[in-house]
Parts: C-alpha cells; sequence; structure tokens
C-alpha cells in the first residue's frame, strides 16, 4: 500500500521499520521539527527523522497542518492510508479524509482508557495493572475513533514507563502491520469505542514530578515509575554539598514511619506520609544514573537527615 506515516519518537521508528520491511511504499513521513537538545542546545532532529534519511524516504517537517497549502501537500501524495504513532500534532479534518482508507493511529493504551498525550506515563503513576496498543481510525476527536486491533500486556509492579513504552513498541509494529494487510485485503473491521471508563491522559506537566513526600509510598513509587527514564521524579535538598536535584529513577516501598521526608536509615529509606520509600536507582544534575550506594558516598543522607518534603 501507499502510506504516509507521521510520527516522531522511538516508538514510532520502529513501526516504521516494520512497514517498510513488510513492503509497503512509503510516500512520505511527517514528523516534529528539529528541536534544541542537550547542553549545547544544538537542534536535535527526531529518531523517525534519522530513521526516514537512512531510508532514502522523503521527510516533511511542518509545524502545522492547518494551512490550506500545508492540506493541498499532504492530499498530494495520494496515499491509500496514513500511518500515526506518536505524531505529536493534531490532524484537521482535511488531512484526516486525504488517504483513500482515512488515518490509522497506533495508540499506547487500551482505550477509552488514556486518551491523550501520556498515556504510558498515566497508567503507571495510576497503578494501572494492564496496558496495550489498539489500531483505531482516526477521527476529529481525541483518540475517539473506532478499533480495529488490540494487544494487551501486563504492567508489572515494577514496570517503568520506559520499559512500558518498548514492550508496547515490540507489540505495536506487527499489530500494525497486520492491520495494513488487512486494510489491503478489504478485511480490516472497526468497532466503535465506549465512552464509558474513558479518561484523559494529559501532558506530564514539570510541576508533577518534584517529589511530594507528605505523599503515600505507594502512590511515589508509581510516580516515579511513571516518570522513568524521562522527564523523571525528583527532589531537591541540600546533602552536604549545597542545594542539589536528584531524579529518582528506581525506588521500593517498604515499612517505615517518620516525619515525611526524612532519612530512616543510612541506605536511602525516606519516610513518605504513608510508609517508606527505599531509593534504588537515582541521577543528579548532568550525570549518568547511578545507584544509591554510589549516590551516598560522601553526601549527608544519614538517618534523620531531612529531604526538603515539597519544596
Amino acid at each position: 500500500m501507499r502510506v504516509v506515516f507521521m510520527g516522531t519518537p522511538e516508538f514510532a521508528a520502529r513501526l516504521l521499520t516494520e512497514i517498510v520491511s513488510r513492503g509497503h511504499e512509503v510516500a512520505a513521513v511527517y514528523t516534529q521539527p528539529p528541536r534544541p537538545a542537550g547542553r549545547g542546545m544544538a537542534e536535535k532532529k527526531s529518531a523517525v527523522h534519522l530513521l526516514a534519511e537512512r531510508l532514502g524516504v522523503p521527510v516533511r517537517t511542518p509545524k502545522s497542518l492547518k494551512s490550506t497549502e500545508a492540506q493541498a501537500e499532504f492530499a498530494a501524495l495520494n496515499a491509500d492510508v496514513a500511518v500515526v504513532a506518536a505524531y505529536g500534532l493534531l490532524l484537521p479534518q482535511p488531512i484526516l479524509d486525504a488517504p483513500r482508507y482515512g488515518c490509522l493511529n497506533l495508540h499506547g493504551s487500551l482505550l477509552p482508557r488514556w486518551r491523550g498525550a501520556a498515556p504510558i506515563q498515566r497508567a503507571i503513576m495510576a497503578g494501572d495493572a494492564e496496558s496495550g496498543v489498539m489500531v483505531m481510525r482516526m477521527e476529529a476527536g481525541l483518540d475517539t475513533g473506532p478499533v480495529a486491533l488490540t494487544a494487551k500486556t501486563p504492567i508489572d509492579d515494577e514496570m517503568t514507563a520506559g520499559e512500558l513504552h518498548d514492550r508496547l513498541a515490540e507489540l505495536g509494529a506487527p499489530l500494525m502491520a497486520r492491520a495494513l494487510d488487512l486494510l489491503a485485503n478489504g478485511e480490516l473491521r472497526f468497532t466503535p469505542q465506549s465512552d464509558e471508563g474513558a479518561c484523559y491522559a494529559r501532558k506530564i506537566e514539570k510541576g508533577e514530578a518534584r517529589i511530594d513526600w507528605r505523599r503515600p509510598a505507594q502512590e511515589l513509587h508509581d510516580l516515579v515509575r511513571g516518570l522513568s527514564p524521562f522527564p523523571g521524579a525528583f527532589f531537591e535538598a541540600d546533602l552536604g554539598h549545597g542545594l542539589e536535584r536528584v531524579k529518582v529513577l528506581r525506588a521500593r516501598v517498604e515499612d517505615g514511619t517518620g516525619t515525611p521526608g526524612t532519612a530512616l536509615d543510612d541506605d536511602g529509606l525516606i519516610a513518605c506520609g504513608v510508609g517508606a520509600l527505599r531509593l534504588l536507582r537515582v541521577q543528579r544534575a548532568g550525570k549518568g544514573e547511578m545507584a544509591i550506594e554510589e549516590f551516598l558516598r560522601g553526601r549527608q543522607l544519614g538517618r534523620g537527615s531531612a529531604l526538603n518534603p515539597h519544596a
């Protein structure tokens, strides 16, 4: 089939690889424009952008698809279908209507739960026991279109957003490829979504990542998992070398009672509003991830030390 691919992060890049390997013709790739990143703030191309260049596929990076010119350029590709995965732009109705068979989206949740921008993170932050990917036909509403195919996976108690992302990408690529094969044969069937149980996976805001030790340990454990490895749940404290921000990438819920934000031993057990959280892997600003034992060397976080509870 003649496909227009629309996606941005690694989650989508794996799908693009699968589509090309199945022999479909990718007329063009749409992805987010390069953005400043890293210490030098040099412009960085998306994972999909880099892959498309290696594959020799034309790349388009519009900041919007609302103009008649952008919509005419898209329609001129004469695609059978557009495949969308974590693209990052809303698709106006003329874009949705342009391909012969419309636009298929690979969405990283079990719809109607977690419609929106951050379904993987929100599922873990909410303590969900299960997630999955779905192939749906896009319509004007936000992730409200009918669903064709589903693949499910359990969310283990210690699974991070990064790990769930990789698992869903692994499930999603062959699922969408199968959908394209069925579509080509006229055998792809859709079931309307129910609105019952629908919830919105809003974009992660910076303020959400700050650890408030007054919350229950289980909630903070899910926060840590849901924001690991990016953007990372964090606390700020003076641990003997001035105030610094520390991301917590892995933790474990344990028994413990004390003033929230207070160390209950010398090995990174921190009291929470209910229970305690054992810090396992952390990351200092500008440094790599490290085990808590390495981090604690030379830092004052012994029993009784207080982290800023809600700075």
